[in-house]
C-alpha cells in the first residue's frame, strides 16, 4: 500500500518527464504490475490528453475596446468626484465669506477683481485687479480684459455687486445682481462690460472648468 501511494505521489511528475531514469524505470515497472495503479495512471494520462486538446483560450475580440471604456469611466468619475468636492468647499466656505465681504466693501477690490476708473478728460478702458483665491491644486476665473467699447458712458450711482459665471473658456455666460440697484438701465451696462469680458478661466489640477466670480462696480464714468 505505502508503494502504491509513493507511486501515484508521482504521477504528476512523471507524465511531464521531471522524474529521474531510475524514477521512470521504477514508476513503469509498477504500473506493469499493480492493476490498480496501472487504471489509476491511465486516468491520469487520459485526463491530460483532454486538458491538452481544449488549448488556450482566446480574449474576447472587443476586449481591448471595453477596457478602454472602463479605463474611460473611472477617469471620468474620479475628475467629476474632485470637482464636486471642490464645488462644495466653494458653496459652504468661500461663497458666503466672499458675499459678506463684497455686501460691507461694495467699492473696494473683492477677491477676482473691480472696476475703478479715474473721472477725468482721459479715457482708460475699464479694468479689474483680481486677487487669486488659490490653492495647490485649484484657481479662480481672473479678469483679463473686456472689449467693450470706450465711448459708452457707464455710471452705477450705487454700489452693484455682481456674482458673474465663467465659462471654461473664460467668458462670462451668465451673472446675477447680489446687491445694488437692478434696473434696466444697469444690466444694459453689465451686460455690455460683463459679456464682452475676457477671463482667465479657473483650473482643476491644471485642467479649464467653469468658475464663479465675485464683482464689485462703483460709481464710474468714461469718456470717449
Amino acid at each position: 500500500m505505502n508503494s502504491c501511494l509513493s507511486i501515484q505521489a508521482q504521477f504528476s511528475e512523471y507524465l511531464d518527464g521531471a522524474v529521474s531514469g531510475a524514477s521512470m524505470r521504477s514508476i513503469a515497472a509498477h504500473l506493469q504490475q499493480c492493476g490498480a495503479c496501472s487504471k489509476e495512471f491511465a486516468a491520469w494520462r487520459n485526463l491530460q490528453l483532454l486538458l491538452s486538446s481544449v488549448g488556450p483560450s482566446r480574449p474576447p475580440a472587443d476586449l481591448g475596446l471595453r477596457l478602454r471604456v472602463a479605463i474611460s469611466q473611472e477617469q471620468t468619475r474620479t475628475a467629476r468626484h474632485r470637482l464636486d468636492v471642490w464645488q462644495m468647499y466653494w458653496q459652504n466656505s468661500m461663497a458666503p465669506f466672499l458675499a459678506r465681504a463684497g455686501a460691507g466693501l461694495a467699492s473696494a477690490v473683492i477677491l477676482l477683481g473691480a472696476l475703478a476708473l479715474m473721472i477725468g478728460t482721459v479715457a482708460a478702458p475699464p479694468s479689474l485687479a483680481a486677487n487669486d483665491a488659490t490653492t495647490d491644486s485649484v484657481s479662480t476665473p481672473r479678469f483679463l480684459y473686456t472689449s467693450a467699447g470706450t465711448d459708452a458712458r457707464i455710471a452705477f450711482h450705487d454700489p452693484v455687486l455682481v456674482e458673474a459665471e465663467i465659462s471654461q473658456s473664460g467668458r462670462v455666460y451668465d451673472y446675477r445682481i447680489v446687491s445694488g440697484p437692478q434696473s434696466q438701465a444697469v444690466r444694459e451696462e453689465l451686460d455690455n462690460i460683463l459679456l464682452l469680458s475676457q477671463f482667465t478661466p479657473a483650473l482643476f489640477y491644471g485642467i479649464p472648468v467653469p468658475g464663479r466670480a465675485i464683482l464689485s462696480f462703483s460709481g464710474v464714468s468714461v469718456r470717449g
